[in-house]
């Protein structure tokens, strides 16, 4: 049998997975991990913007600023997982304590109606819950015989705990009120206290210094001296600027539409989700990256198209959000999945922790903060003087800017951007 091991921030680690026997036993328990994890995900983050604007009545540069916190928090939680957690704590217990306390970090939110005292909060939080996105992808890694192949499918319950969570909420009617964050932490408890009984994952670097290149993954600047990798990661920013204008804004969109049930219906992005998870190896070797990516990068400018024209035509204004809705699996699977995986190949053993670590901090971090930033901007900046009925804002102009921007980064991509060469199968 082949031996296995994973990469930890550019270091080789031996893998130690789990006895053949009780490969079975471990799968299962990380799927509900995962289920979890993406339940608390789900349960809040689409339908935020809803509550914040019709309820705690924020402006749009505080919505935008909200949604941002997640990238402040990605930015925040590789120094508190390389630093801390890799050093003095085994991974199952440090998510344990992560879970719990994000619950009760949770709870605090929805007693909160000021901007003031809601967004540092909210940055606590997301710190907290970004934290264990990496340390229980690390985990799963770890112990997986054949992480290969069993981590894309267990990976799968991630999609299936965000749709749980939109559906939950929507049957309680919550997405215009506080009881979002209550579910959200009623499940973080959940989820912190059935992360204890994961497999036993000791810390990596016990007494070893760490850099903050290192934790940053700045050790893979040396691969942008390819010119496609460089093209590739300047055009995964510039994508997330006009991405995150769809989380911001879908939810304060289909509020002033008057739909009901937003959370549910939202979740059926992750639904797309599961369906081009299992395609996107197929299209990858068809097409290989450059088609692939491409296709990603049109398929949000074609969502926002969609976006913008739903408010012209009563007659097509639902199939169009739908048809917007239902195109997530395209837009994230073929862009940032196959961008990770081209990341992955592009780089040598001693980087390819390292590359993906940048990579994060790039796609969830800078280009997540800049794009929720400018969202909120254009949101107060297209606010109607004169409400037209339940619509406080244009947007058919709001859509119209994601849209534009996203075809750009189409242009500079398929004009700069070179397909590698196949590498030679490794000899197992």
């Amino acid at each position: 049998m082949r031996s296995v091991a994973i990469w930890n921030r550019g270091v080789l680690v031996p893998n130690t997975p789990y006895p053949m026997d009780n490969q079975s036993t471990l799968k299962a328990k990380l799927s509900v991990f995962m289920f979890l994890q993406y339940f608390i995900w789900g349960a809040w983050y689409v339908s935020m913007g809803t509550y914040l604007a019709n309820v705690l009545k924020f402006g749009g540069e505080q919505i935008g600023a909200a949604y941002g916190a997640f990238a402040i928090g990605s930015l925040i939680a590789p120094f508190f997982v390389g630093l801390i957690a890799d050093r003095y704590f085994a991974s199952q217990k440090i998510l344990g304590v992560l879970g719990v306390l994000g619950g009760a970090v949770l709870f605090a939110l929805g007693r909160m109606h000021t901007f003031g005292s809601f967004y540092p909060t909210l940055i606590l939080y997301c710190a907290l819950f970004t934290a264990t996105l990496a340390l229980g992808n690390s985990l799963s890694l770890h112990h997986l015989l054949d992480s290969s192949r069993d981590f894309p499918r267990i990976k799968i319950f991630s999609a299936i705990g965000w749709i749980a969570g939109g559906v939950t909420l929507s049957l309680l009617k919550g997405e215009y009120s506080p009881v979002q964050f209550y579910l959200a932490g009623g499940v973080s408890v959940v989820f912190g206290l059935f992360a204890f009984s994961l497999p036993h994952t000791p810390p990596k670097k016990v007494g070893g210094n760490v850099s903050v290149a290192e934790v940053l993954g700045l050790d893979a600047l040396a691969l942008l001296k390819k010119p496609s990798f460089a093209i590739f990661i300047v055009c995964m920013f510039l994508i997330c600027i006009p991405l995150y204008f769809y989380f911001v804004m879908m939810g304060i969109y289909l509020s002033e539409l008057q739909w009901s049930g937003l959370a549910g219906k939202l979740s059926l992005a992750q639904l797309s989700d599961v369906i081009f998870l299992f395609l996107l190896p197929l299209m990858l070797k068809r097409w290989g990256y450059k088609k692939t990516i491409t296709l990603g990068i049109l398929a949000w400018a074609i969502r926002y198209f969609l976006l913008a024209k739903s408010l012209t035509s009563a007659d097509w204004q639902a199939p169009l959000i739908f048809v917007a809705i239902l195109l997530h699996g395209v837009c994230y699977d073929f862009l940032f999945i196959a961008g990770q995986l081209y990341a992955n190949d592009e780089a040598n053993e001693r980087i390819r922790g390292a590359v993906q670590g940048f990579l994060a901090f790039v796609l969830w971090g800078a280009g997540a903060f800049v794009g929720t930033l400018l969202a909120g901007k254009v949101l107060a900046a297209n606010e109607l003087a004169v409400p037209q009925g339940a619509l406080r804002h244009d947007w058919p102009h709001i859509w119209m800017t994601p849209a534009i921007g996203a075809v750009c980064v189409l242009a500079v991509f398929l004009v700069f951007f070179r397909e590698p060469a196949k590498k030679p199968a490794s000899v197992s």
